[in-house]
């Protein structure tokens, strides 16, 4: 089998180059030997029991300005053809998502699905840590308004956030002075997180990367001064970072747990002394800690992929 790759993700026309980790991950594979094939969610489907896709043949550049271009018209592919398909679109994590998921698990083994589909869809990004709940700050998932205000009496300060979306969307902090049923109204058509809200979050979001179960690598994401989210697609800015406070036993304590569920590029945040998510979906911020550590975690990820499937 020639060596290939097809990426479904988000309109590689309207990425953030600046910022893109799956556009790191295709242009190592590249590289590397490997055809790329890319196409939207929306043009996954199945016919004549062959799991199949409409998309292009590219090829990628470092040009921010020019940044890929398509080897050929759009046509359809047999996934099954490719060794790797990269499960890469960003949340809302709704059913046209599980669905793709639903529809990827019907691939034969041969291709690998990164990160896997089943284990994508059982590992939903902010209730997994709940496995882990030594590590999370006072935590409520509800839709009942009454239970949301018991917990602002008891903890005083809290943030609230949807449980299905992405890039800090959605997220408002409220006190006793400030809190606002009409705000939270248009998200309690499902039930949502609350946490008490973490000071430490002034020293920065940190972005823990793992590889197989693996650390490979942090990044503090530090938010606009009188801005709670820290998310790069919300404005926070790349800080250099060690591990630090309780890092390295939540890093120990998840990564076997992480290679166990067959999730093999996972990102966590940790604010201060305690894990808020572990994203699952699409993570990001390999640009970020390869710029501070002048290294290049594409390679480590394309290494580690290739030897756990023996690809040469």
């Amino acid at each position: 089998m020639k060596k290939s790759i097809a990426i479904q993700m988000d309109s590689i026309e309207e990425i953030d180059y600046e910022f893109d980790t799956s556009f790191l991950i295709g242009y190592e594979a590249q590289e590397r030997g490997y055809e790329i094939f890319y196409y939207n969610p929306k043009d996954l489907f199945i016919n004549e029991n062959q799991i199949q896709a409409s998309g292009y043949f590219l090829e990628l550049f470092l040009d921010e300005n020019n940044y890929y271009n398509f080897k050929s018209e759009k046509k359809i592919a047999k996934l099954e053809n490719f060794q790797f398909v990269f499960l890469r679109q960003d949340p809302p994590f709704d059913m046209n998502y599980i669905t793709s998921t639903y529809i990827l698990d019907l691939l034969p083994s041969s291709t690998v699905v990164v990160n896997d589909s089943t284990a994508v869809r059982n590992s939903t990004e902010k209730l997994f840590t709940f496995n882990f709940k030594e590590f999370m700050p006072p935590t409520l998932v509800t839709k009942d308004l009454n239970i949301i205000e018991e917990f602002l009496d008891k903890q005083k300060d809290i943030i609230t956030k949807p449980l299905y979306g992405n890039g800090g969307e959605g997220i408002h902090r409220f006190d006793k002075s400030n809190f606002n049923s009409k705000i939270l109204d248009q998200y309690l058509h499902l039930p949502i997180m609350i946490q008490k809200f973490i000071s430490e979050i002034e020293y920065g979001d940190r972005r823990i990367v793992f590889f197989d179960g693996e650390y490979h690598g942090s990044v503090a994401r530090i938010p606009q001064k009188g801005n709670l989210k820290a998310n790069f697609h919300a404005g926070g800015t790349a800080s250099k970072t060690d591990l630090v406070y309780r890092d390295e036993e939540i890093v120990e304590t998840l990564g076997p747990k992480l290679k166990e569920h067959n999730l093999f590029f996972v990102g966590i945040d940790i604010i201060g002394n305690y894990l808020t998510e572990i994203n699952v979906t699409s993570p990001t911020g390999l640009k970020q800690i390869n710029a501070l550590n002048n290294v290049k975690l594409e390679k480590d990820f394309w290494d580690k992929l290739e030897a756990k499937y023996k690809i040469v």
